[in-house]
């Protein structure tokens, strides 16, 4: 399977913080793969780093052929349309309906104009994502759960080849948690979008997941199928996985 987006010996710190460290791992096209690890590693600076939020201080970030560290800013900007980000807040504008909402990368990322198409559009994703008829809502009436959906929502009405999720299941309740994690299987299977994820839920990563890595000191530690790391021998990510599972437990 081709690798759609590779990362090489990348580094990055704030100021004396050396938050990665040489973070090297790709990313199979089509299928979900995820970046675990303990708080404040670096896991949401690494997927920053591959959409331009943050400048990696060296190193090389690949979507295909395409090195997005040395392309100049007209290719970093046509390649970043491939691209979806599902923030872990969702980031809706709280002065726009959801309509308004989805509509808005549409018109200001691929400059669509024609407003029967633009409404058909968010109607669809709505429907997709099982929120029918909530165009004239504003965020503010929205549960944690349904403004997740409505930012899915919002990121697929771009078309994206690859989507990043930033702790998509975070501040929901196991319930509303599953159903989200069902989505995104649902997002990978029935468009086929590389889908990768960084999470601290770990049981819905190894049920969910083609492929894992674990950030570590600012480095992949260890990555591969959720069945070979289940298996691991490297010793913070085994006390990482039992001591999640054994959580899960209490």
């Amino acid at each position: 399977m081709a690798k759609i987006v590779r990362v090489d010996n990348l580094y990055k710190s704030f100021g004396g913080n050396h938050v990665l460290k040489g973070a090297t791992i790709s990313f199979e096209e089509g299928k979900v793969s995820s970046i675990i690890g303990q708080s404040g590693t670096g896991k949401s600076v690494l997927i920053k780093s591959i959409i331009g939020v943050f400048e990696p201080d060296a190193g090389d970030i690949y979507f295909r052929d395409t090195d997005l560290v040395k392309a100049d800013e007209r290719v970093r900007k046509e390649v970043r349309r491939h691209f979806g980000y599902l923030f872990q807040d969702s980031a809706l504008f709280d002065s726009m309906t959801v309509e308004e909402n989805i509509a808005f990368p549409l018109i200001e990322s691929l400059g669509v104009r024609d407003r029967a198409q633009i409404r058909r559009t968010v109607r669809e994703k709505l429907e997709w994502i099982g929120l029918p008829g909530i165009e004239n809502v504003f965020p503010a009436e929205l549960s944690g759960g349904m403004r997740k959906r409505v930012g899915l929502a919002r990121t697929l009405a771009i078309q994206p080849e690859v989507l990043l999720f930033d702790e998509p299941t975070t501040g929901l309740d196991p319930v509303l948690a599953e159903s989200i994690n069902d989505l995104i299987v649902r997002v990978n299977r029935e468009f086929g979008i590389t889908c990768i994820l960084i999470t601290h839920d770990i049981q819905a990563t190894f049920r969910i997941s083609d492929y894992i890595g674990f950030l570590y000191d600012g480095q992949i530690q260890a990555q591969g199928r959720p069945e070979e790391l289940a298996d691991t021998e490297h010793p913070v990510l085994r006390r990482f996985i039992t001591n999640s599972f054994a959580e899960l437990r209490v």
